[in-house]
């Protein structure tokens, strides 16, 4: 199967903060179009500052971020859904739209259609109070989404859930992923989680991070994936890369 084009690549990358923790070090990845790919690691070595450069949000101290075109949009959906309480679900979801200027009428079937793509369609005048972890997680996924973007970032999105809520979330993920063909890097501590969802694991190491390894995972994916003899299997040889990649 030829491989899909780069979208954006890290080259070299180290990162220093102004307290002098060295979070990366001499980091090389490179993220294609299309893929769902998970950044696992240990506590602190670096997953979320990754993320946080690929968006622009910081500073490299070394190194270059290299993108095949312009950048583009780019949704970032991090661990707490950080909704507005005091606006709606439709007014949560348009904010990335009001920001760039559009009209709320022009901007209402681009809102609508994430808040269908993310299954809260109806829920337009909803308050945050007024919803589960997990429909505020589906707020905060359809504000991201509503932008169009090029690449989605998600910042261990699902951690704070309960299981079954978690896995559902997991389930509605990959649907959209596949129908909508988006290129998404997913930050978790989860082994399960990292093997049900990605077609590539990339393994860090513990601070200062850099990437130990890779994993790549061919296997379709569906509820029944998560009890087969497949993904245990899986599952043992990423568990072995991150006790490597940890010692």
């Amino acid at each position: 199967m030829r491989e899909a084009p780069a979208l954006v690549a890290l080259r070299g990358v180290d990162k220093v903060y102004s307290n002098g923790v060295q979070a990366l070090k001499g980091l090389d990845l490179v993220i294609r179009e299309g893929e769902l790919v998970s950044l696992l690691g240990p506590s602190g070595c670096g997953k979320s500052t990754v993320l946080r450069l690929i968006a622009g949000l910081g500073d490299l101290t070394r190194g270059a971020i290299e993108w095949a075109d312009q950048r583009g949009d780019i949704g970032f959906v991090f661990q707490d859904a950080t909704l507005m309480p005091w606006a709606t679900v439709f007014g949560n979801i348009y904010l990335p739209l009001r920001v760039r200027g559009m009209p709320r009428a022009e901007a209402a079937p681009r809102v609508e259609r994430a808040m269908e793509q993310v299954g809260l369609a109806g829920f337009g005048n909803a308050y945050p109070r007024e919803l589960s972890g997990g429909m505020r997680m589906r707020v905060s996924i359809a504000r991201a989404l509503v932008a169009e973007p090029k690449i989605l970032l998600m910042d261990e999105p699902f951690a704070s859930l309960d299981e079954i809520t978690r896995f559902r979330l997991n389930d509605d993920l990959l649907g959209l992923w596949a129908s909508q063909h988006w290129t998404v890097v997913f930050v978790t501590h989860s082994v399960f989680e990292s093997v049900y969802l990605s077609t590539r694991i990339l393994v860090m190491s513990a601070r200062p991070g850099r990437v130990s390894s890779e994993v790549l995972l061919e296997t379709k994916r569906d509820p029944s994936f998560r009890t087969s003899a497949a993904y245990a299997e899986q599952c043992r040889t990423v568990s072995a890369r991150l006790a490597e990649a940890m010692a």
